[in-house]
């Protein structure tokens, strides 16, 4: 059987969970709060933007040096054998655009 408690520890058991009750409701007053919302949502932007940037970066980086090395040999000497039809090639296209061009204003 339970035992019966003092009017004493009653009140104390009540002060106790006011004070308790009194904490929770300034958590969730400065949780609610516009600027604390405002807070997180420019967080998780950033971390996501962040993220993102960095997937960027190094998707970036791997094309990069995966083009390089087809135009570099292992020395990382050039390779001209892939150089020179590749530099034709946009010239050729360079070339084209330009005659193209011209054509168009006449």
């Amino acid at each position: 059987m339970p035992e019966a408690r003092t009017p004493a520890q009653i009140e104390a058991d009540i002060v106790r969970r006011r004070e308790q009750l009194a904490e929770t409701l300034d958590e969730i007053g400065v949780r609610m709060h516009p600027k604390t919302i405002i807070g997180d949502a420019k967080a998780k932007v950033a971390s996501t933007v962040d993220h993102t940037a960095g997937r960027a970066y190094v998707s970036v980086n791997r094309l990069v040096t995966d083009v390089t090395s087809r135009f570099r040999d292992e020395d990382g000497a050039p390779r001209v054998e892939r150089i020179v039809p590749v530099a034709l090639l946009a010239v050729g296209v360079v070339g084209l655009l330009v005659v193209s061009a011209r054509r168009r204003r006449r």
